[in-house]
C-alpha cells in the first residue's frame, strides 16, 4: 500500500489485537514516516530499573552529581522500543539548540541522540520538556501501513501535555480519549465489513 499521508509527529495507539509485550497498550510518538519506513518511540513504558543517574554513569558524565537536582537524577527513562535498546534518544521541545544535531519533527518536537544533550540536562541547560528513551520502534517500508490497515494501530495528533506527561499509566487511556474511544470497549477481535 503506497504512503498516502505521513504520520510524522503523530501518536500511534496500539489496538488490543497487538499482544506483543513491546507494544501492548503502547503509545508511540512517530519521529519519521516515509516511503522508506517509519521510526518512533514508545512513550508510555518505563525502562526497567533505569533512571537518569544510570545514564550519566554509563556515559561517564558523572562529573559532579552533587550539583544535579535529585529530581533530575531520578528522572525515569522510557523503553522506546525493541530496536537498539542500548542506544539513547531524547525527545524534546524545540527551544533547545544542540549544534544542528537535533532532528526537527512537525508539531514543535525534536530528537537528539548525542551525549551533549545528556550533559546539558545534567547541568540544567537542557530542553525544558524532554523524555529519554532507550531503543526505538521501527517499521520497514509499507509495514506500518499494513499494520494500520489490519486494525493494529489507531493514530491521533500529538499534544505536548500528553507526550511529556510523567504519568505513564494514564497515557494510553488519555490518548484514546483524544479520539473519543473508551479503551474498555475495544475488542481484541478484528474484522472487516
Amino acid at each position: 500500500m503506497p504512503l498516502q499521508t505521513s504520520l510524522e509527529g503523530k501518536l500511534l495507539l496500539a489496538m488490543p489485537t497487538i499482544r506483543d509485550a513491546n507494544f501492548e497498550r503502547s503509545v508511540v510518538f512517530l519521529c519519521a514516516h516515509s516511503e522508506q519506513g517509519a521510526m518512533g518511540f514508545v512513550i508510555n513504558k518505563p525502562a526497567p530499573l533505569t533512571v537518569f543517574s544510570d545514564l550519566l554513569e554509563k556515559t561517564n558524565l558523572q562529573a559532579s552529581e552533587d550539583s544535579i537536582p535529585p529530581d533530575v537524577l531520578s528522572m525515569p527513562i522510557r523503553l522506546g522500543g525493541p530496536v537498539e535498546t542500548f542506544r539513547g534518544f531524547v525527545l524534546h521541545s524545540t527551544e533547545y539548540k544542540s549544534d544542528d544535531s537535533s532532528l526537527r519533527i512537525p508539531g514543535g518536537y525534536a530528537v537528539s541522540a548525542t551525549v551533549d544533550v545528556l550533559r546539558d540536562i545534567a547541568l540544567g541547560q537542557g530542553p525544558e520538556r524532554r523524555l529519554i528513551t532507550l531503543g526505538y520502534a521501527g517499521w520497514a517500508p509499507g509495514q506500518l501501513e499494513d499494520e494500520i490497515q489490519h486494525n493494529g494501530w489507531l493514530h491521533c495528533d500529538a499534544d505536548v501535555a500528553l507526550v511529556f506527561d510523567e504519568d505513564l499509566d494514564r497515557k494510553y487511556a488519555l490518548a484514546m480519549r483524544k479520539l473519543g474511544v473508551d479503551p474498555s470497549m475495544l475488542s481484541a477481535e478484528s474484522g472487516h465489513a
